[in-house]
């Protein structure tokens, strides 16, 4: 079958960056790989993948074994880790696999190279993998054993900034009417889609 290069130009051409970045070039015929290559080069954008890293560098312990899931292909990326003062890119990477491991989530991390504008170093990103099917899964549980505790943390120092006045004054209900709506929607979403199929 011919390949319908024109769809694809657009295709590429309409992604995010991210987006761009999650495209499995195993999957690729020839002709989409050079296209697929043309738009990375064009927005200044190269990838490598965390098992073309050097064995015994600190990128390479990231990796999941020699071998690829077989559903990679169809993955999705439940966390992105760039390097950030006093932690190395990898600290998080692996905290967050270690924890989507033990709630029994497949996961899989790969290393990513985003060249920013001339004027800056590139940038590295490690991204943690899961099955499509699991990312929602994947993403509470990462909130609930790391995010959330970063939040927290957050919190707490901005409370302690408020004057005694301002302290009292902070509604809590007004706080957490945003997590209170998530949870009302996501639970009336899951029992209606039980009833439809039942």
């Amino acid at each position: 079958m011919k390949t319908d290069t024109a769809y694809l130009r657009r295709h590429y051409a309409s992604l995010s960056d991210e987006a761009l970045l999650d495209v499995d070039e195993t999957d690729l015929t020839e002709d989409a790989k050079q296209i697929y290559d043309e738009e990375l080069a064009e927005r200044g954008l190269t990838r490598r993948l965390a098992d073309e890293e050097d064995e015994g560098s600190a990128e390479g312990r990231v990796r999941q074994g020699d071998g690829k899931p077989d559903w990679l292909g169809a993955a999705a990326v439940a966390a992105r880790f760039s390097p950030s003062p006093g932690m190395n890119v990898t600290d998080g990477a692996l905290e967050a696999r270690d924890a989507l491991e033990a709630a029994g989530i497949p996961c899989y991390l790969s290393t990513l190279w985003v060249d920013p504008p001339p004027v800056a170093e590139p940038r590295q990103e490690v991204r943690l993998m899961v099955p499509g099917n699991l990312s929602f899964e994947a993403e509470s549980v990462l909130d609930k054993d790391i995010f959330n505790q970063e939040a927290e943390a957050m919190w707490k120092t901005h409370l302690q900034t408020l004057s005694d006045d301002e302290l009292r004054e902070v509604d809590i209900e007004v706080l957490l009417a945003g997590l209170k709506d998530r949870i009302a929607r996501v639970t009336r979403a899951y029992n209606e889609e039980l009833k439809e199929r039942q």
